[in-house]
């Protein structure tokens, strides 16, 4: 994964030295450490630096500057709506790892440094999503038709609860029938 200036990437917080703060940016199979200055934390005065970042701690950054192996960040010009993006791209890269772990079981770790020399685990899958032919190529047509069962019932899941809560509105059960046929569909015409 190439990082390049105007990217927005997660980060945890490793360390906090005077008024720079040190973090681990998650490019990959490898961590690579950035920097952020007390003036990029946050808009306005900063009385206490740790009421924003603890060491640990996940955080969504913008990459400012790159000169050589120094990457500068900025956590205050990430917007809330980027925020929840990359937080949810990444709870669904974590949900992904899972299901490629339940299906190739020990083979699982090859396969997905496989896939991350290419993309992250979350981009290679949404674009299987649209074309298998990969993720075939990387683990054979069975295992394939079992991952993309998994993705599609997890993302059917997510859908039903979705219109259970709008059930309360108004009969939407004919609407809940459609999208469970659609994701049937889709998992016959992309496998």
């Amino acid at each position: 994964m190439d990082l390049e200036v105007g990217d927005i990437v997660l980060c945890t917080v490793d360390r906090i030295v005077g008024t720079n703060v040190f973090v681990k940016i998650h490019a990959g199979t490898k961590e690579i450490e950035g920097c952020i200055v007390t003036s990029e934390i946050a808009p306005g005065r900063i009385r206490n630096i740790r009421d924003y970042v603890v060491p640990k701690k996940k955080i969504v950054c913008k990459i400012l500057r790159i000169s050589g192996d120094r990457i500068d960040l900025s956590l205050r010009r990430v917007t809330q709506k980027e925020q929840k993006e990359i937080k949810e791209q990444d709870n669904q890269e974590k949900s992904y790892e899972s299901i490629l772990k339940s299906v190739l079981g020990e083979k699982s770790g090859e396969i997905m440094e496989k896939i991350q020399k290419r993309d992250s685990i979350y981009n290679f899958l949404q674009n299987a999503k649209e074309n298998a032919k990969e993720l075939e190529s990387l683990v054979g047509r069975e295992n394939t038709k079992k991952i993309m069962h998994k993705i599609f019932k997890v993302a059917g899941i997510f859908i039903l609860g979705l219109i259970g809560c709008a059930i309360i509105a108004g009969s939407v059960i004919v609407i809940k029938r459609i999208l469970i046929e659609k994701v049937r569909k889709n998992i016959k015409m992309n496998i």
